[in-house]
């Protein structure tokens, strides 16, 4: 009897196997799973105590049979079977690169990138990482950037209560040894991202670090990518992200990173996005395996620059951060991070939120998560909304205030400017409905009557005003 798994869901299944020695580098187990003539290699993982497993994530309904292949004779050679069944519900499948410079679900449905970071949230305990689950089910954010390895740094000097590596009995790390309870700690979280709606963009490499995971050697640092991809790429809703930071991470080279991409883009059967995050110097984001740009700066104005230069979509990640800390990256107002995202969308590309007030504890948002306390949003889920309820596809620039949709969808952002008018050139065989738009205060007032063609507008003569325009014949 068949079994059922939903497309874009996960199969899984798991054998007995060897425990003696050193699975995780002794044993080599892969399958391949067929649709028709169509043949997907995927690699399987050990997961302790004996138990190996496969996952896949099918993207056809129909009929899916495997045999695996290994150097173990009771690990090769099995073979089965399941049926995928119609996608359900939120499940709208992977998120993908579509138009050149915007996203989408694999099954078409546009994806407008609301993103916020937690880089360390997976390791601080049940308690606080449930707290972060809830704040996110009540936030606006569609993705959350989050490391792998625990995280060394300033409010970040916490020990995690599970760590990726076995040690020895000196104490001391085992590359070649991964500890399984840490990686379904991970994967507990991922899935319950999944739930929410939430794309998990994996960080898997970071330089802020005591404990040795940022200067493993080429050798651990390949194993370990392989690993992670054969544990994780099953889930639709993972991005990779190879580094936060990259340049930070001075015993790495250039070509260090273009073989973790490389890696990644091999190893993963579904072709989840790839990125990497700079601190002062960019990563060539033109390269062929990179998927869209992963932006550091506080220079929101140049993303259409960086969307001609790249031809990607653009993904400032980081604009600085909400907050009040001493550190100048993380004490903007919530009125100037909320005015970051609005030029960032009318440039035609996409910005991430970040929060960072001191907390007693030391539980700042940005990496440890917990409770958000700021302003900005309230306001970024104003926005998230506006642009989902315009049509289908992302938004083109037309200058440094403006975005447009074809000709069906307009959207102006004045930024700390105060026009008291504004002349339009719409075109002429079509009519607009409008509104004015109050980026902070979240309020739409309805334009009197329809525009068209070049007419001249009366404003609010205020910072922070849009105005949105639909076309309505």
């Amino acid at each position: 009897m068949s079994e059922f798994v939903e497309q874009w869901g996960r199969y899984e299944t798991q054998w007995e196997g060897p425990r003696g020695g050193n699975p995780f580098c002794d044993v080599s187990l892969q399958a391949e799973f067929s649709y028709g003539n169509r043949v997907v290699p995927v690699a399987g993982f050990y997961d302790g105590e004996g138990v190996y497993t496969l996952r896949f994530m099918p993207d056809r309904v129909g009929k899916w049979r495997y045999v695996t292949h290994s150097d173990v004779p009771a690990l090769d050679g099995r073979r089965g079977e399941f049926t995928c069944i119609p996608a359900s519900g939120g499940n709208h499948g992977p998120v993908v690169v579509r138009d050149t410079h915007h996203f989408s679900y694999a099954d078409g449905t546009p994806y407008v990138q609301i993103g916020t970071t937690c880089y360390a949230w997976v390791h601080q305990g049940d308690a606080l990482e449930e707290q972060t689950l809830q704040s996110l089910r009540a936030a606006p954010f569609n993705k959350l950037r989050m490391c792998v390895f625990p995280k060394d740094y300033l409010y970040n000097r916490n020990e995690p209560f599970l760590y990726p590596f076995e040690r020895d009995e000196r104490g001391v790390w085992d590359f070649t040894r991964f500890h399984p309870p840490f990686f379904r700690h991970l994967e507990q979280r991922v899935g319950q991202l999944l739930e929410l709606g939430i794309e998990a963009d994996i960080i898997l490499f970071h330089p802020y670090d005591r404990w040795g995971f940022a200067t493993m050697g080429s050798e651990a640092d390949d194993r370990y990518l392989r690993y992670v991809v054969s544990r994780l790429a099953a889930y639709r809703n993972v991005w990779w992200s190879m580094a936060n930071e990259y340049d930070l991470m001075r015993d790495k080279t250039v070509g260090d990173w273009d073989r973790f991409f490389q890696i990644v883009q091999e190893t993963d059967p579904y072709g989840h996005l790839r990125s990497i995050h700079n601190c002062r110097q960019f990563y060539d984001h033109g390269k062929p395996w990179v998927t869209h740009a992963s932006i550091q700066s506080s220079d929101v104005h140049r993303v259409p620059e960086w969307r001609t230069l790249y031809r990607k979509p653009v993904v400032l990640d980081e604009c600085q951060y909400e907050g009040n800390i001493e550190r100048h990256w993380g004490n903007i107002s919530a009125r100037e991070m909320v005015h970051r995202f609005w030029q960032g969308t009318v440039g035609g590309g996409y910005v991430g939120h970040g929060e960072t007030y001191l907390h007693p504890q030391d539980i700042l948002w940005w990496s440890k998560g917990g409770v958000l306390h700021g302003e900005s949003p309230s306001r970024i889920a104003f926005l998230r909304r506006l642009l989902e309820e315009g049509p289908c596809g992302g938004l083109e620039p037309m200058g440094p205030w403006g975005a447009r949709q074809g000709e069906a969808f307009f959207l102006y952002y004045w930024g700390v400017h105060q026009p008291a008018e504004w002349t339009l050139d719409l075109p002429e065989a079509k009519r607009y409905a409008g509104e004015v738009i109050d980026t902070w205060e979240m309020t739409r007032t309805p334009l009197p009557h329809p525009v068209s063609g070049k007419c001249t507008m009366r404003l609010p003569g205020k910072p922070g005003m849009a105005l949105l325009l639909r076309t309505i014949g």
